[in-house]
């Protein structure tokens, strides 16, 4: 399995910010672990250029279910990968809250892109309120089994585990609660979708920075991590990319 470090611009970037892509690819040619950078869609092509023969991949934030069609403002799987895009985050918890994304639409939005080419990041996550009621392994197993269609497998499947109230806060979980939650969801994938779901890279995001990467990917389980703001900038990323290299 090869462990993978991924970044989420979010609404974030201009064409001045592939400058921090270059100095990624410049400072970890052979990371020994794979590298994704999530820009919005506006720089999705040019990033994919200064990626290219380099360890670097580049994917979407989020795509439409459907191939094509009347629907204003929305970016087809297709479209991502004819752009130069690998992957596709799906089912944010910003997406889930802003735009009341439910389960179901995150399936078809991943069947779509499957049928691109493209491998989905699907996020799973629990609110504070849900933690504090002790309800979050209630909520990602119900999470996981909306949002995951039939067929998902290693190669076309990433899954990320972020706690809602973790995101951008500077709050994360105890080292335990990562593991309880990362070892709950490896068992309901072997459970689903058979041994080689061993295979299927799971993700932590929530405030991971180059201070808590090193502990956090000791955590059994956990497969790299899907990070926001410390992977705007090449040095803070790169700290991140290192060492998940080492883990």
């Amino acid at each position: 399995m090869r462990k993978i470090a991924a970044g989420n611009w979010k609404m974030n970037g201009t064409k001045a910010s592939l400058e921090e892509i270059r100095a990624l690819i410049g400072a970890h040619p052979a990371p020994g672990c794979e590298m994704l950078i999530c820009p919005p869609a506006t720089l999705i092509a040019a990033a994919a250029e200064a990626a290219n023969g380099s360890a670097l991949t580049i994917g979407g934030q989020d795509c439409h279910a459907a191939a094509s069609g009347a629907h204003t403002g929305d970016i087809s799987a297709a479209m991502l990968a004819d752009a130069g895009a690998s992957y596709v985050i799906l089912g944010h918890s910003e997406r889930r809250a802003d735009h009341g994304e439910t389960d179901a639409q995150i399936a078809a939005r991943a069947l779509a892109a499957r049928a691109a080419g493209l491998t989905a990041v699907i996020c799973l996550g629990e609110t504070e309120a849900e933690r504090d009621a002790g309800r979050t392994l209630d909520v990602i197993g119900a999470q996981l089994a909306g949002s995951l269609p039939e067929g998902a497998d290693a190669a076309n499947t990433v899954v990320a585990y972020e706690p809602v109230w973790a995101i951008g806060t500077g709050r994360t979980p105890g080292l335990e609660q990562i593991a309880e939650v990362h070892d709950f969801l490896r068992a309901r994938l072997i459970e689903r979708f058979g041994a080689g779901a061993r295979e299927m890279r799971l993700l932590y995001g929530g405030s991971v920075k180059a201070s808590n990467a090193g502990e956090i990917f000791a955590v059994a389980n956990v497969d790299g991590a899907l990070v926001g703001g410390a992977s705007l900038k090449a040095a803070d990323f790169g700290a991140i990319v290192a060492a998940l290299a080492a883990a």
